[in-house]
């Protein structure tokens, strides 16, 4: 809900393009610092501790976002939701690769993703049609209480309990990530770049086309993600990522191309439906590469890992767009989003060629 609205509430603050993108990256910056120190305390705190926590602190942000009257309080208040978001996401990751099976993680990490579709499918579009009925501090708070519900739903959780003895061996050495997670991540970086450039910019662009319904775009942005999880993790398992990141990959390419293009509204569900297929075919199967490697006690580090990365994409791309949309225009946003995907492909090919030599 908070995705389409944030930047229209930055507006209506006074902010500019430079601002938005400022107030969107320094989110997932405030995550991204705070993903190594979650993913160590899931190992030695346990993981009802830090979901709870991040719950906590990301219900209480979010409420009082409405009453920011200047936008230096809302950076603040920003990163503040960053640290609760960094905590929750790392955590919630962590659960659920604690309760998958091993040979199916990846149709697993699929459903699990699912939760999150059906609030992209639901949640932009009630975010839009609210905003213009009701203020934005009684949208903020309806937003709180949503995750106050999850706060409330989390304490139903079996958790796995905690192994003080990778605990102990965890304490002597602070990482800031698991080695084996890296490539992975690596490709996740490229691709969530374009994500920045679409939850941050997309609004405000397709008004100044003249074009309506992009409460819709997210809908079937999530529909087509909703529809990629119930095979693509399958694909995963049985034959590996190879069979999923080169098709998500160009899916991705066409549907930014196709933004940068946007003369009318079916051009622009278009790029949705393309952008959802190809992402929610990648994300899963990335993460789930993520975890597959690494030690039983590292998975919360691997998932920390895999979403600093995630994190980073984003924030590096909300502010990087909002400069270059304060001087070259809405539509060049685009073009230099199918350029990172262009990037992860090539790295990924780089890494298949390295995988068969080392063989």
């Amino acid at each position: 809900m908070t995705l389409p609205t944030l930047p229209l509430f930055v507006e209506e603050l006074g902010g500019n393009d430079q601002l938005i993108g400022l107030v969107i990256g320094i989110f997932t910056f405030s995550s991204l610092i705070m993903r190594p120190f979650a993913g160590h305390a899931l190992e030695s705190k346990g993981r009802r501790f830090v979901f709870l926590i991040g719950l906590a602190v990301f219900v209480l942000s979010v409420g009082v976002i409405g009453f920011i009257t200047s936008i230096a309080f809302l950076l603040i208040l920003r990163l503040v939701q960053g640290l609760g978001w960094g905590f929750s996401t790392t955590a919630s990751g962590t659960i659920a690769t604690d309760l998958i099976p091993q040979k199916r993680r990846g149709e697993g990490m699929g459903y699990f993703g699912l939760s999150g579709n059906l609030a992209l499918a639901f949640g932009p579009t009630l975010g839009l049609a609210l905003i213009g009925n009701i203020s934005f501090t009684s949208l903020f708070l309806i937003c709180s209480l949503l995750g106050l519900a999850a706060f409330i739903l989390s304490s139903f959780i079996k958790y796995k309990q905690v192994d003080h003895t990778a605990s102990v061996v965890e304490k002597k050495k602070f990482d800031v990530y698991e080695k084996s997670a890296l490539p992975p991540s690596i490709l996740i970086f490229f691709v969530t770049v374009t994500f920045g450039g679409i939850a941050t910019f997309l609004p405000i662009y397709s008004l100044q086309k003249g074009i309506d319904g992009i409460e819709w775009y997210f809908f079937l942005y999530a529909l087509a993600l909703l529809i990629s999880r119930t095979f693509a993790g399958r694909i995963y398992d049985k034959r590996g990522h190879q069979a999923v990141f080169i098709p998500g990959v160009l899916l991705i390419i066409a549907a930014m191309l196709l933004l940068a293009w946007l003369p009318s509204n079916a051009i622009l569900f278009t790029a949705a439906i393309l952008y959802g297929l190809g992402f929610g075919t990648i994300q899963p199967a990335l993460q789930a590469w993520s975890v597959k490697e690494a030690p039983v006690n590292r998975r919360g580090m691997a998932n920390a890992t895999f979403f600093s990365f995630f994190d980073l994409g984003i924030g590096i791309g909300s502010i990087m767009f909002g400069q270059i949309a304060f001087y070259l225009g809405y539509s060049s946003i685009y073009i230099v989003a199918a350029i990172s995907v262009v990037v992860s492909l090539f790295i990924y090919i780089g890494m298949l060629l390295q995988m068969r030599k080392n063989r």
